[in-house]
């Protein structure tokens, strides 16, 4: 099988590469909800609960109206009651493929995986945004939200978009986002009915979750014990060494903090310190299961529920960046993947290698935006070998991390390069005699 590689990218999936499809994306949303909005017609339920748990907090109130009074002038989303309806449309509809036209009034797309996050975007990028999404309040009621949306998901309508017309998922347009840099389709996923337009998946979500073809995405080398394999289709974020117990994660260098990571468990914390940390994140195009990185003995697998839109505010994209012109203040949940690590749903699991040289492994599959819901499939005491199911993420995009202790000597491959996409189940790194 043939694919090609991947050019450096740091938001793909995540913001439209032309930023005038987010900006058409809002405003059709802003003109569709421009009647409901006037009449202030009834939310769908969903949307109503939400509603109700914010309006109900007072200091929620206040913080939603602070973030719009802070939130840069490029936002198109005006106000609290604006962003409900906008949600009315889209927690009632599978994610689609997006036809719209640039300021030359040419016709261009791009699938949109992570609808809600588009709205949530500029609003994140604030001070206001910062206090309030972190409030275990304000996420419960997100969360209900988006489990609303999930549970649809899964159903038979939700597979309306799993078509080959100008919002479908499987449109010639839309293929080519799904190929690229990843294989032929029907080649490199496991299709229930290959013959049929949606390829057979009977809701979103079995299209989202959809597994890998093991011809397309074979381990690597696998009787060298000595290699560190891919544990998700994924974008290199970061590499980080000596990492401590505690650091100043909140700071612009976002410092890796193992016990705030690790969900405040000091034991397992201490094993890691003065080990190195790797990071890479999904986008919304990538296969969203998780693959054993390591033969090895599962010691320990937990989900820790945590925040969803919460970043670290910043001025906006850093000279240099692949994607965005200096100052851009879209994209700063991508930017804050260092401090999500320890803030967002989560799971944690830990592998014990066995290659002595490679000791301890943690996995940290971390829940971005409305990728909310992380499943373990591996229970403790479970024997895993190299390419292994660990579990997935539902709909949307993601973060992961792989941990390794002190004494693991880890060399990285060429090919770990920020920016630079990855297959699952290709090397990364090799440990050495400790």
């Amino acid at each position: 099988m043939s694919y090609r590689k991947t050019t450096l990218t740091r938001y793909a999936g995540w913001l439209p590469a032309n930023p005038a499809i987010q900006r058409s994306f809002i405003g059709k949303h802003a003109e569709l909800i421009r009647t409901p909005y006037g009449r202030r017609a009834a939310h769908v339920a969903p949307v109503a609960k939400f509603e109700n748990a914010i309006k109900s907090d007072p200091t929620m109130v206040d913080l939603f109206n602070q973030i719009f009074l802070q939130v840069s002038d490029e936002n198109q989303v005006k106000d609290f009651d604006s962003l409900l309806y906008m949600l009315d449309i889209i927690v009632v509809q599978p994610p689609k493929y997006y036809v719209a036209k640039d300021e030359s009034g040419n016709v261009i797309g791009e699938p949109i995986g992570v609808p809600v996050y588009l709205l949530f975007d500029l609003l994140s990028n604030t001070s206001a945004a910062y206090d309030l999404f972190r409030k275990p309040a304000f996420n419960a009621a997100l969360k209900d939200l988006l489990d609303s949306w999930g549970q649809y998901l899964t159903t038979g309508d939700s597979n309306s978009s799993l078509n080959d017309q100008h919002e479908g998922w499987f449109s010639d347009v839309a293929l080519t986002s799904l190929e690229e840099g990843r294989g032929v389709f029907n080649e490199t996923y496991v299709c229930p009915d290959p013959n049929l337009v949606s390829r057979g998946f009977s809701s979103w979500d079995a299209f989202f979750t959809r597994e890998v073809q093991a011809s397309a995405r074979p381990v690597a080398a696998p009787g060298d014990k000595t290699l560190i394999h891919s544990a998700c289709e994924s974008t290199v974020y970061r590499i980080a060494y000596n990492v401590q117990d505690h650091d100043q994660f909140w700071l612009k260098g976002q410092a890796y903090s193992l016990y705030n990571m690790l969900n405040r468990d000091d034991e397992s914390a201490k094993q890691f310190i003065g080990g190195t940390v790797y990071q890479a994140f999904l986008s919304p195009f990538d296969y969203h299961r998780w693959c054993s990185p390591v033969d090895g003995t599962i010691t320990k697998a937990v989900v820790v529920p945590g925040t969803y839109y919460a970043v670290l505010p910043d001025a906006g994209a850093e000279v240099g960046d692949p994607d965005l012109k200096p100052g851009d203040p879209h994209g700063a949940l991508i930017r804050s993947q260092g401090w999500i690590t320890l803030s967002a749903t989560r799971a944690l699991i830990f592998i014990q290698a066995d290659n002595p040289d490679i000791g301890l492994v943690g996995f940290i599959g971390v829940g971005m935006a409305e990728v909310s819901t992380c499943e373990v499939t591996v229970v403790d005491g479970q024997k895993v070998k190299t390419g292994d199911e660990l579990g997935m993420f539902h709909f949307g995009g993601s973060s992961h991390t792989l941990i390794f202790g002190p004494q693991t000597k880890v060399t990285f491959a060429d090919s770990v390069v920020v920016d630079q996409h990855l297959l699952v189940n290709s090397i990364i790194a090799q440990a050495s005699k400790a």
